[in-house]
């Protein structure tokens, strides 16, 4: 059973301004619906606080103040906030905001669908995300809800964060003072379990469980209830996307391991910082580490598991649950292959113990062997550097420039020897002038006077309007379909040249080039502007052609004739008639019989009263005309005369004695 046909909601019109039409999403705290923003005639999100919280007055209160916390956030990849508004004049009442409609899917779906991804993609999603994250971290907010079904994914390849509902100042109240956490169990960093507490690190081991998941196909901690879960996150390290997908970048798993540290002072310390080293990776993997399509080992398929929703749970260590050791899994050099900046504060590894040399004997003799061996030991060395001098002399690798802009990324390959040319694409996540790929790419071993490939970006496609002056509607709106435009109003405009009901043009007009998803809207004809038709009825059929063709309009002759008051052989009726019409328009004309004659009847002898009746039953007009100063008169005579004929409705004269 569909479940929104009970929703109260579902129609209502929030603040005598947003009309809810459907609902898109139920989380732990409020719903999301799609509605109208009907001063502004645009389509937008409406989020709606569930009643337990909207009648909460406390949180009203903080949802109110951090909604406006994220309204000041003006970033590309975090879903716009409009307004925000209650209406409590009827029940349900309703605490809600008024964001940014993003129409596509979510990451938990893309996942859901296909599991493990590419490491492309999981660079080209995650990026965006820990960009609109670190506005948020530099803006000294911290959204404490980060997890697949917040990240948004638009059908023109746009990547935006969504549901800011937790946000928190990082300067503000940082540790719970209840004794509940909020946030998803799958992705709750260690000291939000312990202590409540969130920073910017909270949202960086939220996007680590987030690498490892859209690396693998599958979270890195599952149970059969969400204690489990807390206790893995408190107990055991993230493992390294490596041990599930062979084949992975030691890189990969070494910046999982910062990212999902459980000592939040070995992660990086916020968005900012994971993006710079993520963006560092990308430049040291070759096109083939990027692009090698996954083939994780059999594990559990990465899905909504019940405990994705956003949920309150109690702070501190889980009761009834083992003590928590502190045991790691991974293996702690990984951490060094990271660039030295990345994870703050650096823990140095202690240094291995030294190892005892035994001593030779004063006044031994060298074994015989030693002498062979070291002739041998130098004549390899010898040839080794030999071998790496002519090698460090001929071939470099290949630097990476990926993400550069192009006067950089040029400068830099040509600083180094390279012959550059360039080509250009169309790319949704890399800024226009900046480089997608290099060939060779980066890190491959190349002579130094190669000839290097650099694609640069031309930004996100743009699609142009098609000409559509002259097709059908039906026609108009397939061919702005096929260009990814969105179909809006249909405008009606006159137009002499274009036959009602076709296109005249568009707006935006046709070759411009415009945003994917854009709409745009339809110039229809109506056909000519109506002009003056004259009226020609009573005129003769030669002057009422003549009229009517001198003004422009085609005649043609009706031919039934009919009778009417007009004058046989004269204009009837014309269709259309009198007044206006289209220019050019065919006007049919009905041509007159004349009156009809009808019988008149015998009324003689008959009283006045009953001779008027039986004339205007017959369809006559009566006058009457005599004497009646005494007695009771009868008509003598009539004009026209018994039994004549005479035009219906003409005038019948009687005399009475």
């Amino acid at each position: 059973m569909d479940t929104t046909l009970h929703d109260p909601l579902i129609g209502r019109l929030l603040d005598d301004r947003y009309r809810v039409e459907q609902r898109i999403a139920v989380g732990g705290m409020a719903t999301v619906y799609r509605g109208v923003d009907t001063r502004l005639d645009r389509v937008v999100a409406l989020k709606v606080m569930h009643p337990g919280f909207a009648s909460d007055p406390e949180f009203v209160e903080r949802f109110i103040r951090e909604a406006k916390a994220v309204a000041r956030l003006s970033h590309p990849n975090v879903v716009g906030v409009y307004d925000q508004g209650d209406d409590h004049r009827s029940a349900p009442p309703a605490v809600f905001l008024a964001m940014e409609y993003v129409p596509g899917w979510t990451l938990r779906d893309l996942l859901r669908d296909r599991g493990a991804l590419s490491v492309r993609t999981v660079l080209d999603i995650l990026e965006p995300v820990l960009a609109a994250l670190g506005a948020a971290h530099r803006a000294g907010l911290v959204h404490r809800d980060v997890k697949p079904e917040n990240v948004l994914l638009t059908e023109d390849g746009r990547v935006k964060v969504a549901d800011f509902g937790l946000v928190r100042a990082v300067n503000g109240q940082t540790a719970a003072t209840s004794q509940q956490v909020m946030g998803t169990v799958s992705y709750l960093a260690p000291e939000q379990i312990e202590s409540g507490a969130a920073d910017p690190r909270t949202d960086v081991y939220a996007c680590g469980v987030m690498l490892y998941e859209m690396l693998t196909g599958s979270k890195p901690h599952t149970g059969e209830n969400p204690m489990h879960v807390i206790y893995q996150h408190l107990s055991v390290d993230v493992p390294p996307p490596s041990a599930a997908v062979p084949g992975l970048a030691p890189q990969l798993d070494a910046i999982t391991a910062a990212a999902t540290a459980r000592d939040a002072s070995w992660r990086p310390a916020d968005a900012v910082e994971l993006l710079a080293a993520l963006q560092r990776v990308r430049r040291e993997l070759t096109p083939e580490q990027l692009d090698a399509e996954p083939h994780p080992l059999p594990q559990q398929q990465s899905g909504a598991d019940g405990q994705s929703a956003t949920t309150m749970l109690p702070s501190g260590p889980p009761p009834g649950l083992p003590a928590v050791e502190r045991t790691s899994i991974m293996d702690p050099a990984m951490l060094q292959q990271l660039p030295p900046d990345l994870v703050m504060p650096r823990r140095e590894q202690p240094e291995p113990p030294p190892v005892a040399v035994p001593r030779r004997e004063r006044g031994g003799r060298r074994p015989r062997w030693m002498l062979p061996t070291g002739l041998v030991l130098v004549l390899a060395l010898l040839v080794a550097g030999l071998t790496w001098a002519l090698n460090g002399g001929l071939y470099t690798g290949m630097p990476g420039v990926l993400g550069e802009p192009q006067a950089t990324a040029v400068q830099t390959l040509e600083h180094d020897g390279f012959v550059v040319s360039l080509k250009q694409d169309f790319s949704p996540t890399v800024p226009k002038g900046s480089v997608i790929s290099t060939d060779p790419g980066p890190g491959a071993r190349v002579r130094k006077n190669a000839d290097v490939t650099v694609d640069v970006s031309k930004g996100a496609q743009r699609p142009t309007i098609p000409s559509l002056a002259g097709k059908s509607v039906d026609a108009a709106r397939t061919a702005l379909q096929q260009a990814g435009l969105v179909v809006g109003r249909e405008l009606q405009q006159g137009d002499a040249t274009v036959p009602a009901g076709s296109v005249i043009g568009s707006s935006p007009g046709a070759g411009s080039q415009v945003a994917p998803n854009t709409t745009v809207d339809l110039l229809v004809s109506t056909g000519p502007q109506p002009v003056d038709l004259p009226d020609v009825t009573g005129e003769s059929v030669d002057q009422a052609t003549a009229d009517l063709q001198g003004k422009g309009f085609q005649v043609k002759l009706d031919p039934n004739q009919v009778f009417s008051d007009q004058d046989a052989g004269t204009v009837a009726s014309q269709n259309p008639p009198g007044g206006q019409a289209q220019q050019g328009v065919t006007v049919t004309l009905t041509i007159s019989k004349g009156q009809q004659q009808i019988d008149v009847p015998d009324v003689t002898g008959l009283s006045e009263k009953a001779a008027k009746k039986k004339l205007e039953d017959a369809g006559f007009k009566v006058r009457s005309l005599g004497f009646t100063l005494f007695g009771k008169p009868t008509v003598h005579s009539q004009n026209p005369s018994a039994n004549s004929q005479a035009p219906q409705g003409s005038t019948v004269t009687i005399w009475l004695y």
